[in-house]
């Protein structure tokens, strides 16, 4: 092992899974349908006392692909998911793609009054009438930028909030509601007229300019609304399906995690204590006091495991709750390595 990552490895939260290991835990609840060893309890335990400390209240749902443990905290109560409801979003186009109702190749129009505020890779660069992108690039930036257009085009492509919602109810997925556009998200946490286009937004923040000063500050209101919310199991379990080719075809499947694996956004969360060099393919959400971050993170013996890691009512700064993210990321990480490697 390198000096830095020995130095990361000690940064994490080995040492405290260790000792709770030893401890008797009685403060965690679980979803009853999935598996649970008392050193998973454990883990769960120590990971969340360290990072509550630095976001206000967390949950995470992870499980080693062809495993059988789940390892979760808070794991059934829903959180705000931001921009990680984004994945849902892609796998339900990629969904119609594989039954033949749309191609990758596919050509569609992005007109300037689609323009939406936020991650905006589209509205920053494309100034002119004239655009148009295939759906494999509006996925593309819809993951990797979190563009907030290529976002809600996809939706439309998808068939609606109510189209994705019912895509995962047939995968049996419950827990997890997608119910408005990232425009119509971002206006009412704004409290803007309507929809944050670029027009509404920009008219918006003329008149009130405070409104640029909330952008990162926890609203209790905005997190009550149980509206496009999920909770980390239902997130795992659409992470799962993904990748066990249940949600999509194996092409599409395949296509997905690779996108993923080239997000640009939330350097310093999933990916922030792992390794040097660890694959993780990844989606990041981010609003008011809300960051999260879900995907698929590589073992150094090639297995995998997938992990959802939400958090809310965040009062302390960015730099913490990505922190917070990354000391969840690494201890499973650490778990389901070493764990495995005292198992040989």
């Amino acid at each position: 092992m390198s000096k830095e990552n020995t130095v990361k490895a000690k940064k994490s939260l080995l040492a405290a899974i260790l000792v709770a290991g030893l401890m008797t835990v009685s403060s965690v609840t679980f979803g009853p349908a999935y598996a649970q060893t008392q050193e998973g309890q454990a883990v769960g335990a120590a990971i969340e006392r360290v990072a509550t400390k630095l976001a206000g209240r967390i949950g995470f749902a992870a499980q080693e692909i062809g495993g059988d443990d789940v390892i979760a905290f808070n794991g059934d109560e829903a959180f705000v998911m931001a921009s990680t409801y984004k994945v849902a979003i892609a796998a339900a186009v990629l969904d119609r793609v594989g039954r033949g109702e749309l191609s990758l190749d596919q050509m569609v129009d992005v007109t300037p009054d689609m323009m939406m505020i936020g991650d905006a890779a589209l509205s920053d660069t494309f100034v002119h009438p004239g655009v148009q992108l295939s759906v494999a690039n509006l996925i593309e930036i819809m993951i990797t930028e979190s563009d907030n257009t290529a976002t809600d085009i996809s939706m439309g492509l998808a068939g609606g909030p109510a189209a994705v919602t019912e895509y995962l109810r047939r995968l049996g997925i419950t827990d997890f509601r997608v119910d408005r556009t990232t425009g119509e998200i971002i206006g009412e946490f704004y409290g803007l007229p309507g929809p944050a286009t670029m027009k509404v937004a920009a008219e918006a923040f003329v008149t009130r300019p405070e409104l640029l000063t909330i952008m990162g500050d926890r609203n209790l209101d905005f997190e009550a609304d149980p509206r496009d919310q999920a909770t980390p199991l239902a997130m795992l379990q659409l992470l799962l399906a993904i990748d066990n080719g249940t949600a999509t075809s194996a092409e599409s499947r395949d296509f997905l995690i690779d996108v993923m694996s080239r997000t640009r956004t939330g350097a310093g969360r999933l990916k922030g204590l792992l390794p040097k060099g660890t694959p993780v393919a990844n989606k990041t959400g981010t609003i008011g006091g809300v960051a999260n971050d879900v995907g698929y993170i590589t073992l150094p013996d090639g297995r995998r495991f997938a992990i959802a890691v939400f958090t809310k009512s965040s009062e302390t700064s960015e730099t913490d709750r990505d922190r917070a993210i990354a000391e969840v990321a690494r201890s499973l990480f650490d778990y389901f390595h070493v764990g495995q490697m005292t198992k040989q």
